[in-house]
């Protein structure tokens, strides 16, 4: 009778398991449908207060402005909190019941790594939340093939993720320069987060903008869709990374600040550095192009626009090679420049960059603008002793 009553008891509590689990998966489809009629609800009490606020904004009058920046950011707190309350209610329910779809559980995902920066880093987990609840629903607008509706969205999406975006790399900024920050986690992990939000930018935001008239970021952006799909080597991502640098130099001039992206710039060099000297040879010349690139960028996109230097004598270096970059007639004399500018940063450097220093003196020899000549010394009989050795003297 005991092994009986024990045999039982477990199949009884199995039997109202699978009545519950059945019952709460017939209530799922329900829940699904308030909070989607909810979500409507918000979104149109949000659009309608953000024609408001735009309305007023361009039309300059100051009376009862507060008033309805404050209806916005009411109407956009509720709505964030709709689609909070549907990810929680219905996706997640629909996961732990085991009937969720692929996006649905990928959703969830990416929510709960979202939410866990809250305790850490709680600076970007606001931003982050906001950016990816926006994108929850602007993918289902896109989905539902609504035109009338994606379009009045539009407009609203684009400037609030704009918003969002610029915060997230504000704040990675001040985590560079803060030295206690880095004990949380490395600084090429803020490196990578830096780069890896403006290429989110670019996939997921920039193709929005329809109406992009700046040359040189619609330059940028065809020269990113290279590297934008396929396996990428290390080379690759360095040299999509200085796309990306160079596109934030247009987009992101205050949120990713001339300090932040400088340091951005000389860690790409100091990879591309080590990838001439530790990289396969058969692709040396390749990089040692990309190097040159780098180096043009950093002095040109960037250095240009440098106002406050920290130490004067670097300032007139920089005045020195500014004259002489203005007066480059070809890409010969440009790439020599360069190169002998580098040359001067690397014969500071404590680290060791011989093998850089000696391609680069042998591309100035080639060039013309280093000379060749052999150190030796004769006998009293007139012969030639010692080895040849050979030195190269800058024109």
């Amino acid at each position: 009778m005991e092994e009986r009553s024990l045999r039982v008891l477990p199949s009884e509590k199995t039997f109202f398991t699978k009545i519950t689990s059945t019952i709460s998966k017939l209530l799922v489809p329900t829940k699904v449908g308030i909070n989607g009629i909810m979500i409507t609800m918000k979104r149109s009490s949000l659009l309608k207060a953000y024609e408001n606020y735009k309305e007023a904004e361009n039309s300059g009058t100051s009376e009862k402005m507060d008033v309805i920046i404050n209806r916005y950011e009411e109407a956009y707190s509720l709505y964030l909190e709709s689609i909070d309350k549907y990810i929680m209610d219905s996706v997640y329910k629909k996961v732990k019941n085991g009937v969720a779809s692929n996006f649905e559980k990928e959703a969830l995902s990416k929510y709960y790594t979202i939410t866990q920066l809250k305790e850490t880093e709680y600076l970007e987990y606001k931003h982050k939340k906001q950016k990816y609840l926006l994108e929850l629903d602007y993918e289902t607008i896109s989905e539902s093939n609504k035109e009338k509706v994606l379009n009045k969205y539009l407009p609203f999406y684009i400037e609030k993720q704009d918003y969002l975006y610029k915060g997230i790399l504000k704040n990675y900024s001040i985590q560079l320069a803060d030295n206690l920050s880095s004990k949380l986690q490395s600084k090429d992990e803020i490196y990578n987060k830096i780069f890896d939000i403006i290429e989110e930018y670019v996939n997921n935001i920039l193709p929005l903008k329809k109406d992009i008239s700046n040359k040189n970021l619609e330059k940028e952006k065809n020269e990113y869709e290279q590297y934008a799909v396929g396996k990428l080597d290390e080379k690759d991502i360095i040299e999509k990374n200085r796309i990306l640098l160079g596109i934030s130099r247009e987009i992101f001039t205050h949120s990713l600040p001339l300090i932040a992206a400088e340091q951005c710039y000389v860690r790409l060099l100091k990879q591309t550095r080590n990838l001439i000297v530790n990289g396969l040879k058969s692709k040396q010349e390749k990089t040692y192009k990309m190097l040159i690139k780098i180096i043009e960028d950093y002095n040109v996109k960037l250095l240009s626009t440098k106002v406050y230097w920290d130490k004067p004598e670097k300032r007139d270096d920089y005045k020195k090679f500014w004259n002489k970059y203005k007066n480059i007639k070809n890409d010969k004399e440009k790439e020599i420049l360069f190169i002998k500018y580098d040359l001067i940063a690397l014969n500071r450097s404590k680290k060791d960059y011989s093998k850089i220093i000696k391609m680069y003196k042998e591309k100035l020899v080639k060039a013309g603008a280093m000379k060749e000549f052999k150190n030796s010394c004769k006998t009293i009989q007139g012969k030639y002793t010692g080895s040849v050795i050979k030195n190269k003297c800058m024109k």
